[in-house]
């Protein structure tokens, strides 16, 4: 048994000539004991004053305040910062040294946590991005031979540079289409009878994204039909979560039922999206999947020498429910931003919005005027039209503005149609003349 107990205080630090992390006051007690079994670490902060850390996002900015600068903060939920509670464990994890690469109890602790939150014993790998989880992933599934059926719009097909074929040694995916970026049972169906012959990849996975590229998510019905069709096709069922936690947060059931309840074998859990700084974790619940994966990670460098400063925000983010918090926030902030855009007139939203992304059809030149007054938005991502993307640190305020923007935007953009529309009609009103045959033009 190992006991250890480390003070941290870089304001004394400070005054015996050492240094800290920066702009930054603190103090903490990290008690942990490790060597049993199971590797069951028990980790306390017992203190944590955090005098420049980050503060917790209010749901609407106090009266007065000045109004936010418009920026990214509609881009992407990885244009925001690291949540508090991640920040402070990461903070106290800093403190003296540890044991490296992994071996070192904030990574037991995270470890841990994983396994409580899914309510099984599942093996938990931490890599730096869902990339690579994904990547890894498939190739623990797949030989180079074998084939991985994935929605048209999904992150492993359009957005990971060939990630996943390069990391199996040349599995191919096979994009599928399906209504609002969801697989369907008889569209996996078609996939495995199209061919089955040597001269064809052979397909050994399919991959589901959870919440989806639309901001869509999959229903315990959806996800029990897909696993009884894997079931049916002997198919392995990976799921990449890079946004997961807004899916639980948007079905409001446990997480076991969105995963190995439904048929899942190996999860990809976002955290990067979802208030930490860098990584995702790998999450197998057939646990034989795992063997060997660590080597897999060590090979494409993913094993990170000093892990507890991946691991250690995990545990900020896992322990009291912060992650869920976090993705209520990020949806809700969605939900005001597609209740507002609903009734800007000449805006469309796409779809029905159920994670923390919403999707708009707006006339150019109020795109245009957008971009113009700061706003940072993509327009190609999904099947169309601009997507407006929110992170837990999403406010009221910032969405607040970003609405004030458009409802002016699209003022001034159906003026100047009427304008264009009336000096149209005025034109169409004036005399016209015609060349005759064989004669210059006519002068007015």
């Amino acid at each position: 048994m190992f006991r250890a107990m480390i003070l941290y205080d870089t304001q004394a630090a400070a005054s015996n000539g050492a240094s800290g992390p920066p702009a930054m006051a603190a103090s903490a007690i990290a008690v942990w004991s490790a060597g049993s079994a199971s590797g069951t670490v028990a980790a306390s902060l017992a203190t944590a004053r955090m005098t420049d850390s980050p503060t917790a996002v209010p749901s609407s900015p106090p009266g007065g305040a000045v109004r936010p600068v418009p920026g990214c903060q509609f881009a992407s939920d990885n244009t925001s910062g690291v949540c508090p509670e991640a920040w402070q464990a990461l903070a106290a994890a800093n403190a003296g040294c540890t044991p490296s690469y992994g071996n070192d109890p904030w990574t037991a602790r995270a470890c841990d946590l994983v396994r409580e939150l899914f309510e099984c014993p599942a093996e938990v790998f931490f890599v730096f991005n869902g990339t690579a989880a994904n990547s890894l992933a498939t190739a623990a599934m797949c030989q180079s031979y074998h084939a991985m059926l994935c929605h048209e719009l999904a992150h492993v097909e359009t957005d990971e540079c060939g990630a996943p074929e390069f990391f199996s040694n040349g599995t191919k995916l096979l994009p599928l289409p399906g209504e609002r970026a969801k697989l369907t049972p008889a569209g996996i169906d078609h996939a495995v009878g199209r061919r089955r012959d040597i001269h064809s990849p052979k397909p050994r996975v399919v991959s589901v994204t959870q919440a989806t590229e639309l901001s869509t998510v999959y229903s315990l019905d959806e996800l029990a039909a897909i696993r009884d069709t894997c079931r049916r096709h002997s198919l392995r069922l990976h799921m990449d979560g890079a946004r997961f936690a807004n899916a639980v947060a948007a079905l409001g059931v446990p997480p076991r039922r969105l995963t190995w309840e439904a048929g899942v074998d190996v999860l990809c859990l976002g955290g990067t999206k979802n208030g930490i700084g860098i990584g995702d974790a790998v999450v197998f619940f057939d646990k034989a999947l795992a063997d060997e994966f660590a080597y897999r990670c060590k090979q494409a460098g993913q094993l990170a020498s000093k892990m507890r400063c991946l691991t250690a925000a995990w545990v900020g983010l896992l322990e009291g429910g912060v992650w869920l918090e976090n993705a209520r926030r990020a949806n809700a902030a969605a939900a005001r931003l597609e209740s507002g855009m609903r009734a800007v007139p000449g805006v469309e939203v796409i779809g029905t919005r159920a994670a923390n992304a919403v999707f708009a059809r707006l006339a150019e030149p109020v795109a245009a005027g957008l971009r113009h007054r700061g706003w940072v938005f993509y327009d190609f991502i999904g099947s169309g039209g601009c997507r407006f993307m929110c992170s837990w640190a999403t406010t009221d305020g910032d969405v607040d503005a970003l609405l004030a923007d458009l409802r002016a935007e699209a003022v001034s953009a159906a003026g100047g149609e009427q304008r264009r529309d009336q000096h149209d009609a005025d034109c169409d009103r004036r005399p016209q003349f015609h060349s005759a045959p064989g004669h210059g033009p006519a002068v007015e």
